[in-house]
């Protein structure tokens, strides 16, 4: 009776196998390796673009509403009253209120030079001076509006709005031409993830709006902070106290739940890649069972010799069969490998926390080796079954 072939002999034997040929086998693996490399990478980026999200979420805080000023019955634009923002502060549960005005009839350019229809999509949005504070954004260069600048030609411009304008740095020389004359540039504000619309402006306090401007302008964005435990209930009468008796007129939203959904839709086009990750699996299989065929063929002196001295068809079998999965593994850990560093780099490179699912890379090597012995039966079979005299013909 013939010795059973252990697993670490098996393991050595099939590593021999692979170590003839280490060019080809390395191709082979290629195509598994990139599949489990785009699996691992896309599952990883994606947990860790939700993570990143959440984790900005949490720093902004959900606990702010919006009321801005919708439509009229008559489909034109509405308006909310002057009064509106300090009727909010006495609604109970508001913690804080800020607010701006759209000027629609003023545009902001670089210089006079520019012609007036290139506005670039920015607006001019006069603003009181605790916005930044509201928001939860601060100023990323030079300073913010206060009482004595508010009331003169000076602007603070959004995150967006400095970019589009190409103004990188705050100097005492920077000017914009905002409105038909120039006003000084104090600052430029980090982004405000919750308002992209403040990141569009130049913002300008309201005692400059009305005396440089002419706009006695009414706000049409008012942003509420509400006790994190009484946010619906804030919500459900904000609308009514901005604007009583046209409540309709008012649209209420919150901020944070276009953040959340980006959050949820994150992995939206997950689907796409790791369908291309499968087709790469599928590739790779294809070129692992081509290469043990062709390795079965090659070898038929090798599998008459041992045949004839006294390996059984299983032994024959498992040796062929541990030769693919071990070169699929191979491929599989690099693979794996590759997947959380492009997930580390990227990750990094967006100041994200790293996350890689424990289901992305127990998957990869899980497929790898369903690939290895998917790939590789058909061939283990073939060779268990070749007779002994016939492949004994090539030696």
């Amino acid at each position: 009776m013939s010795a059973r072939l252990r697993p670490e002999d098996a393991l050595r034997v099939a590593s021999v196998g692979l170590r003839a040929r280490p060019l080809r086998a390395a191709l082979s693996a290629l195509g598994i390796a990139i599949g489990t490399a785009a699996i691992v990478a896309v599952l990883g980026l994606s947990s860790s673009s939700q993570a990143g999200l959440l984790a900005q979420i949490d720093r902004l805080g959900t606990n702010m509403l919006t009321a801005e000023s919708g439509q009229s019955l008559t489909g034109g634009p509405a308006t909310l009253p002057v009064e509106a923002p300090a009727r909010i502060t006495h609604l109970r549960d508001v913690e804080q209120v800020a607010h701006t005005a759209l000027m629609t009839d003023d545009k902001v350019y670089r210089s006079s030079m520019v012609p007036a229809a290139n506005t670039g999509g920015l607006q001019v949005r006069a603003t009181s001076l605790n916005l930044p504070y509201v928001l939860r954004t601060a100023v990323a260069r030079g300073s913010w509006l206060n009482e004595g600048t508010a009331a003169e030609p000076v602007a603070v411009l959004g995150a967006v709005a400095a970019q589009r304008l190409g103004i990188e740095r705050v100097h005492p020389d920077q000017r914009i031409w905002l409105g038909g004359q120039w006003f000084n540039v104090a600052g430029i504000l980090q982004p405000a993830p919750l308002v992209p619309d403040v990141d569009n402006s130049a913002l300008v306090g309201y005692p400059a709006a009305r005396k440089y401007l002419g706009d006695a302008v009414p706000p049409s964005s008012i942003y509420v902070r509400a006790a994190i435990d009484h946010v619906a209930a804030v919500q459900s009468v904000l609308a009514q106290t901005a604007k009583p008796g046209a409540a309709n007129e008012v649209n209420v939203s919150q901020p944070s739940d276009a953040l959340t959904a980006r959050a949820a839709a994150a992995g939206a086009f997950d689907s796409l890649f790791l369908g291309l990750g499968v087709v790469a699996l599928i590739v790779g299989a294809v070129g692992v069972a081509n290469i043990m065929i062709i390795s079965v063929l090659e070898r038929r002196s090798e599998i008459g010799l041992r045949r004839a001295l006294g390996a059984t068809e299983g032994q024959i079998r498992t040796q062929f069969l541990a030769e693919s999965i071990l070169l699929a593994v191979i491929g599989g850990v690099v693979g794996v490998l590759a997947g959380v560093a492009a997930t580390a780099i990227y990750a990094a490179a967006k100041g994200w926390a790293v996350v890689i699912p424990v289901e992305a890379w127990t998957g990869g090597i899980a497929s790898a080796v369903l690939i290895g012995a998917g790939a590789g039966l058909l061939p283990a079979v073939r060779a268990s079954r070749m007779p002994p005299t016939v492949a004994l013909r090539t030696v």
